[in-house]
């Protein structure tokens, strides 16, 4: 927020993903949270409103800068299949319009995204910041040495581990490794065959995509089956866990 008094914003919308692998937990602690985040923004003369989103799974399919990038430019070209992103980003681009005194703004932003505005002012962006505003999803370099896990069973995706996925993307070398990445096949619900590809790993080094191999079956990635399970997983001894990044309050 710092940042953003510093270039002189006066309205600011924060996104706050919530659920399981996701930073804030519950939608009560992340409303606790966007009370805060307002409360400096009205100590700054900033202007802020929240955004508790769905954070169950990744937004979109990609994970990793470089896939990321493609997955965006795609979706700005009207070209993608990621309608979880495109709603996220009409809806927090609405709240912003509206903000600014625009009425409807998701409409607005729907608009935008329809009529090519959006990825004329991204290009814009690009040229300004150096890069080539022709540039497409294509031009954009994955990395060569990668990897696909299949399912074992048939049945519907009932779960993704969001922390497990970050910690395999940097097991894979994102972010400093650009090309990096994961790109799921499969989101929430989806049904899935036996044999079906559920995501592809990819790394520039083979010893990252080594490394992260290794670990995928402690890292629990996704859960496929019929029906929700009411066990999560046994615990036989006192656990070792990962430390989780937390928000200061």
């Amino acid at each position: 927020m710092s940042k953003k008094k510093a270039v002189g914003a006066n309205i600011l919308v924060i996104d706050i993903p919530c659920g399981r692998g996701a930073k804030v937990k519950t939608i009560g602690d992340a409303d606790l949270l966007a009370k805060d985040f307002m409360e400096v923004g009205r100590r700054l003369g900033i202007q802020v409103r929240c955004a508790v989103t769905y954070g169950e799974q990744p937004i979109g399919y990609a994970v990793g800068p470089s896939l990321e990038a493609k997955e965006a430019l795609e979706t700005l070209m009207s070209n993608g299949k990621s309608s979880d992103l495109v709603e996220k980003a009409t809806a927090i681009a609405g709240m912003i319009l509206e903000m600014a005194g625009k009425s409807d703004g998701k409409r607005l932003a729907m608009e935008a995204l329809r009529s090519g505005k959006a990825e004329s002012k991204m290009r814009e962006i690009i040229m300004a910041q150096g890069g080539n505003p022709k540039v497409n999803p294509d031009d954009i370099a994955i990395g060569d040495k990668y990897f696909t896990v299949h399912s074992n069973r048939p049945g519907n995706l009932l779960w993704i581990n969001n922390a497990s996925v970050a910690n395999l993307a940097r097991l894979l070398g994102c972010p400093k490794d650009s090309s990096a990445g994961i790109l799921l096949h499969k989101k929430l619900g989806d049904v899935i065959s036996k044999g079906e590809p559920l995501f592809t790993i990819y790394a520039e080094r083979s010893t990252n995509l080594q490394s992260a191999m290794d670990k995928l079956e402690d890292l629990g990635i996704m859960g496929v089956g019929d029906r929700m399970e009411m066990m999560i997983h046994e615990v036989k001894e006192r656990p070792v866990t990962d430390r989780v990044i937390t928000l200061d309050r």
